[in-house]
């Protein structure tokens, strides 16, 4: 499984380049996103493919060297459960 990396967006797309799975994060300001959206298709649910893009970006977070403020109620309820990344957050 291989996510594309894009600066407000980690998605992962079919073979023909159908939206499978993303997770948006626009700035809020220079050092700061709003973590706002996470989809997963019908067809991947329930195999932990919004947790691996949580994770995918916490490392982008980390290696850009961002804060987040999560408002899409997936990732609200991620960082809970992960309080090892709440250093990330605004």
């Amino acid at each position: 499984m291989e996510f594309t990396h894009r600066e407000n967006q980690i998605a992962l797309y079919s073979d023909s380049s159908e939206l499978l799975a993303e997770i948006t994060f626009p700035y809020i300001d220079s050092e700061t996103v709003n973590i706002d959206h996470t989809f997963v298709d019908v067809s991947l649910r329930g195999q932990g493919i919004a947790g691996k893009l949580m994770v995918e970006l916490v490392r982008e977070l980390e290696s850009r060297k961002l804060k987040a403020v999560p408002t899409c109620s997936y990732a609200v309820e991620w960082f809970s459960r992960h309080q090892e990344y709440s250093g990330l957050l605004k």
